[in-house]
C-alpha cells in the first residue's frame, strides 16, 4: 500500500461539512465516491480537520492510502476533476511517507471570515452582511486579547470529543478592504465552532454591546453561553494548511 496526499478547494454551500454524516452530503463522502471508482478499490480519505455545515475551504488537504498508482499523478488528478461536481476542485496529488498524515503533521491552521459592509449580490453568497458598521480598530485590540490565553472553552461547541479547548493562536487581526472587512487567524489547532464563535463575540466588542474587559471576561469564564452566537458559516474559508514538506515527501529508493 501507498500514501498520497492532495490538495483541494471546495465550496461548502451544499455540504453538511467536511465529514460524511447520514442521509446528508459532504465533501468526505464525494472524494471517497470518486477516488474509489477511479482506483477501483475502496477509499477512505482522511482530512486535515472538519469543516461545518456551508464552511468553505482552500488548500484543505487530506491523505489516503491505496495500491501504488501505476498513471501518472497529473492525469489522476485530471481524472478526478472530470467527475467531481463544479463544488470540488483538485489542484494536486502527490506521494507521501506511509506515516505521514493530513491532520497530525500539520503545524498550522489559517481561517479567514469575510464581512460585508454594504449590500453586494455578488459576494451575498460567501461574506456576512451584518445591519451595523462594526468598529474595526476595537475588534483589533480584541484580537491582542486572545493572544494571552489558551483554553478557549468559551468558544468551542459544546460535548464534543476533543481532550482539551487549549489551542495556541499565532495570528489574530482584521483587515479593511474598504466596503469588507476580513478577519484572520491562525493556530496549531481549533475547536468545533471556534472561529464562528470568536467572531461573533468579536462583533460585539465592535458594535459596543460588550467592552474589552468583558471579552477578556468571557475567555476566562470557559463557558460557551457567556460568549456572543456564532455567526453564519456561509462567511468562513479554512485558507491553507501548513507542513513540513521535506520530511513528508515519499522519495524513491
Amino acid at each position: 500500500m501507498a500514501r498520497y496526499f492532495s490538495k483541494l478547494n471546495y465550496d461548502g454551500s451544499e455540504f453538511c461539512g467536511w465529514q460524511i454524516q447520514p442521509h446528508s452530503p459532504s465533501v468526505q463522502e464525494e472524494l471517497n465516491k470518486a477516488l474509489s471508482t477511479l482506483l477501483r478499490e475502496k477509499i477512505s480519505v482522511v482530512g486535515c480537520g472538519r469543516t461545518d455545515t456551508g464552511v468553505h475551504a482552500k488548500n484543505f488537504v487530506l491523505h489516503f492510502d491505496c495500491k501504488e498508482i501505476s498513471m501518472p499523478l497529473d492525469k489522476l488528478t485530471y481524472k478526478l476533476n472530470g467527475i467531481l461536481g463544479n463544488n470540488i476542485s483538485i489542484h494536486e496529488i502527490f506521494r507521501v511517507k506511509d506515516d505521514s498524515h493530513a491532520r497530525f503533521d500539520a503545524q498550522s491552521r489559517e481561517y479567514k471570515y469575510y464581512i460585508d459592509l454594504k449590500k453586494d449580490p455578488f459576494t451575498h453568497k460567501y461574506a456576512y452582511h451584518p445591519n451595523f458598521i462594526p468598529d474595526i480598530k476595537l475588534m483589533n485590540k480584541a484580537c491582542r486579547i486572545l493572544f494571552e490565553y489558551i483554553d478557549f472553552t468559551s468558544f468551542s461547541k459544546l460535548h464534543t470529543d476533543a481532550k482539551t479547548n487549549n489551542c495556541i493562536i499565532y495570528d489574530a487581526h482584521w483587515q479593511d478592504h474598504g466596503e469588507q472587512y476580513v478577519f484572520t487567524i491562525c493556530a496549531d489547532r481549533f475547536l468545533r465552532n471556534m472561529v464562528r464563535a470568536i467572531v461573533g463575540t468579536m462583533l460585539d466588542v465592535g458594535r459596543r454591546r460588550i467592552s474589552l474587559d468583558e471579552f477578556r471576561d468571557i475567555i476566562e469564564k470557559k463557558d460557551r453561553c457567556k460568549a456572543g452566537v456564532s455567526v453564519p458559516g456561509k462567511a468562513l474559508f479554512l485558507n491553507n494548511i501548513e507542513y513540513d514538506f521535506e520530511k513528508l515527501i515519499y522519495e524513491e529508493n
